[in-house]
């Protein structure tokens, strides 16, 4: 299995030897050693994902790198961030995901009106099974810990991704004070109550859940 490791917080360094990884197409940007790129459909999960992904109208592209030697990856200097799944599932945007163990499944995941809060549509991807991810953040991500006793209320501007056993539901926070101008300027937000984690930046990316 590919080694992941970050060098500084905006590089990831993959170390391979003969092992393949899916990676944000043009993320490459520097290899040694020898290795093959190869440019996937679907986001990697071959026509059947191309054609549900066309559908629910979420974008990812992905290439496979494979061979012997270290590839690092970088995008826009964005943060960082190492996950590691042990057959759990990730919830993550696909523009947040810059790299996973070739044997993770990817796939789509229906959000609702929590996707469309967040301008992100209504369809977010899923990364599933035993193995590394790479996901990206404006700015250094802070991991939050959602339990029974406390859950979680995040902006969706905020958010970049979580994996657990979490249930999402979307809350308005329009009162007299947000009309008024006094508010925190959040109109709605996301209430995580279980077992999980989640993932946000500390830059918020502008949505129509944001000033009323």
């Amino acid at each position: 299995m590919a080694t992941f490791r970050l060098q500084g917080s905006r590089v990831l360094a993959v170390d391979m030897s003969g092992d393949a990884v899916k990676a944000k197409n043009g993320s490459m940007v520097a290899y040694d050693g020898q290795m093959a790129f190869k440019k996937m459909t679907g986001g990697g999960e071959g026509v059947r994902g191309m054609v549900t992904r066309r559908l629910t109208g979420e974008q990812m592209t992905v290439m496979e790198v494979k061979g012997h030697g270290t590839c690092w990856f970088a995008d826009r200097a964005t943060e960082i961030n190492l996950v590691e799944l042990r057959g759990e599932k990730l919830f993550v945007e696909a523009g947040n995901l810059l790299c996973t163990d070739a044997g993770l499944h990817t796939g789509t995941h229906f959000t609702g009106v929590r996707g469309a809060s967040q301008g992100n549509g209504l369809f977010t991807t899923t990364v599933e099974g035993s193995g590394q991810a790479a996901i990206m953040s404006d700015g250094p991500a802070v991991v939050l810990r959602v339990s029974r006793q406390y859950p979680l209320t995040v902006d969706p501007g905020a958010y970049v991704a979580h994996q657990g056993d979490l249930r999402q539901n979307l809350q308005s926070g329009v009162t007299f004070r947000t009309l008024l101008g006094e508010g925190g300027g959040e109109a709605f937000q996301i209430r995580f109550e279980g077992e999980g984690l989640v993932y946000v930046q500390p830059s918020e990316r502008t949505t129509i859940a944001g000033d009323v």
